[in-house]
């Protein structure tokens, strides 16, 4: 039967570490844990469309329905 194998270093058999856990200057330290990919706050990102895109597909749809009046009335 296999035992759990802790992975975090042992202080007093783990090199380059001084009383209490710390590290000596010009030292690296012993490999930790990555933490999360995400750093500050969390922003949600805004809903629905923006008003410039909006404004654009009327100015659009504006355009092509007086074409075709225009031409409907000319024809």
């Amino acid at each position: 039967m296999n035992t759990p194998h802790n992975p975090d270093p042992e202080p007093d058999r783990t090199t380059g570490l001084e009383p209490g856990g710390s590290v000596p200057p010009g030292e690296t330290p012993p490999g930790e844990a990555s933490t999360g990919s995400e750093t500050g706050p969390r922003v949600d990102p805004p809903r629905g469309w923006a008003m410039g895109p909006l404004i654009a597909i009327g100015v659009v749809v504006l355009l092509i329905a007086a074409f075709f009046l225009v031409y409907a009335v000319l024809i």
